[in-house]
């Protein structure tokens, strides 16, 4: 084994769910579909990591369920004012002995979490 390459996050409506994620920065990386009424969706951080799925289709992974996830910021406070310019409302910043931490929710109550050390 090498890396995480992908973290499905489950969603209810992918349409909505992809222009948050186009919002707060992600890059579509591919829409296709699947069959059966499901379609993948995929995007990415443009510096790399793990990519991500909008997913809607595992009965033990409801909509929403989604939550610990941490992004690493460079400059929280940039990022914070970049994604509330794009109609992303985020937590305030919680100053911790290991770093600023600051929550997003994505539409499905999917929660992530910004980290600059």
């Amino acid at each position: 084994m090498k890396t995480i390459e992908l973290i499905s996050v489950p969603v209810t409506d992918q349409q909505k769910s992809k222009e948050f994620y186009l919002k707060m920065g992600l890059e579509l990386v591919r829409e296709n579909p699947m069959g059966n009424n499901q379609t993948w969706i995929q995007l990415r951080f443009p510096d790399g990591g793990p990519e991500i799925t909008l997913v809607n289709w595992f009965e033990k992974m409801p909509a929403g369920s989604l939550h610990g996830i941490i992004l690493l910021s460079k400059n929280i406070d940039e990022d914070i004012q970049r994604l509330n310019g794009n109609g992303i409302k985020t937590g305030k910043i919680d100053q911790t002995p290991w770093g600023k931490f600051a929550a997003i929710t994505d539409p499905d109550g999917n929660n992530w979490n910004l980290h600059q050390h």
